[in-house]
């Protein structure tokens, strides 16, 4: 198999990991480094990079989430034990968190749009690189990610918005595929304008 085959086949392949099969390790400096730089191979209009990261681990993780969840009982109130604990843990239920943050230039004469789909497609570029590296990924949001508070907890700038939040670890389990497209059914040869 030659090695365009090889990619063609992960890439029919790839599936995400549900977050609670994700374990450690996950990568290491030298092995993110890499895996970001690979995230940011991708289209960008206008080479605005209107995206940027904001990695969460560990002790910094542990405290965003306690942050995350006295907001979320502040605004929903009588939360459970069990639903604070979910709060707590949203940004290290891997190793390893990665934010993909959108940053758009309202002023550029690029769409909006556009640069925001510069930014998720970082995003899954993270995710395939990362399960080329090996690892296990999940590319999710979540509430505060549409809440200004939560946004500012986890770092992000009034201005600013998550495309996604990519998880990275490993799994020790074989994960089933889940039912994909019809994509036959979802593609149509375009016969030219309506007269």
């Amino acid at each position: 198999m030659t090695s365009n085959q090889a990619a063609l086949e992960f890439l029919k392949a790839r599936k995400s990991v549900p977050l609670t099969q994700i374990t450690g390790p996950g990568p290491g400096d030298d092995e993110l480094a890499q895996l970001l730089e690979i995230a940011a191979r991708v289209p960008d209009h206008g080479r605005m990079e209107p995206w940027r990261f904001i990695i969460y681990r560990g002790a910094a993780a542990q405290k965003a989430g306690e942050a995350l969840a006295e907001l979320a009982n502040k605004q929903r109130g009588n939360m459970t034990d069990e639903e604070l604990t979910r709060e707590r843990n949203r940004l290290n239920r891997a190793p390893l968190a990665v934010g993909v943050i959108s940053k758009v230039d309202a002023e550029s004469h690029i769409p909006d749009w556009e640069q925001f789909l510069s930014a998720g497609a970082v995003a899954m570029n993270l995710v395939s690189a990362a399960t080329a590296a090996g690892f296990a990924a999940n590319w999710i949001t979540g509430w505060f990610c549409d809440d200004a508070e939560g946004r500012s907890i986890i770092g992000l700038q009034p201005d600013e918005r998550v495309a996604g939040i990519v998880h990275i670890g490993n799994c020790d389990v074989k994960i089933p595929d889940r039912p994909r497209p019809d994509v036959a059914a979802i593609t149509h040869e375009y016969k030219g304008p309506a007269v």
